[in-house]
């Protein structure tokens, strides 16, 4: 079940206003354009950014998200008629051949059991041809992203067209081993309206995902560094195995 933050109805809209930067996406597209990759799968797309973003370079894209909030407000965007948009995940995909896939963001980090996250690659694997590719990033643990995740470093105010201001912030509530939890507050100030929204995120350790990534049919190519947050995060770029 997706977060409130990307399925309710009135948090999905303002999304994207709340975080305008998308520059993190630009990475991605490098990688993709380096492989030669002509069809991308988008894993946890949610609003779209970047699946319309490769779309209207002319890449084929397919993208896949549980919360279908998130994809209503994808499906507005330039491009988006370009794109296959589907309601689920990984584990759900029709029949699909594609020679590359990502997880932006925070999606790498959702699959908080170890069933979820492998079941998450084998679907992956299914959907790539063979010799395709898998870019993912994931927050380093021994950074502790989580320790700014306050309403001091977090809190942002937006004027939204047809909403109007909207104020919102993280609060940290707890850190249980690699699991973190804190809740995003979205404030609109028009209909003085709180909106919580409770997330789990895992912080799985390299070898962990090292090993993870070999269990299930892929060769670790290079763990790149996030050109837009360096020293905290790894983007890993994997092939699929046969």
């Amino acid at each position: 079940m997706p977060d409130e933050i990307f399925q309710d109805p009135r948090l999905a809209p303002v999304y994207d206003p709340l975080d305008p930067d998308r520059s993190d996406l630009d990475a991605y597209v490098a990688i993709v354009e380096a492989v030669d990759a002509t069809s991308v799968l988008d894993v946890g797309c949610g609003t779209g950014t970047l699946a319309c973003l490769l779309a209207g370079r002319g890449v084929a894209v397919v993208a896949v998200d549980p919360a279908l909030a998130s994809l209503d407000v994808a499906r507005r965007k330039p491009y988006a008629d370009r794109v296959q948009w589907i309601h689920g995940d990984a584990t759900t995909l029709p029949p699909v051949a594609v020679d590359a896939a990502v997880m932006t963001g925070n999606v790498a980090q959702v699959f908080l059991t170890d069933d979820e996250w492998f079941a998450t690659l084998r679907g992956i694997h299914g959907a790539l041809r063979p010799h395709g590719w898998l870019v993912f990033e994931t927050r380093v643990p021994s950074r502790r992203a989580w320790e700014r995740w306050t309403p001091e470093f977090t809190r942002t105010t937006v004027d939204v067209d047809e909403v109007g201001v909207v104020e919102a912030w993280q609060e940290l509530l707890d850190v249980d081993g690699e699991l973190v939890t804190f809740r995003s507050m979205t404030w609109f100030e028009r209909d003085d309206l709180l909106i919580e929204s409770r997330s789990t995120l895992r912080f799985r350790e390299r070898s962990e995902l090292d090993a993870s990534l070999a269990a299930t049919g892929y060769n670790v190519v290079e763990i790149r560094d996030a050109p837009d947050r360096p020293g905290l995060e790894h983007v890993f770029v994997a092939s699929r195995g046969r």
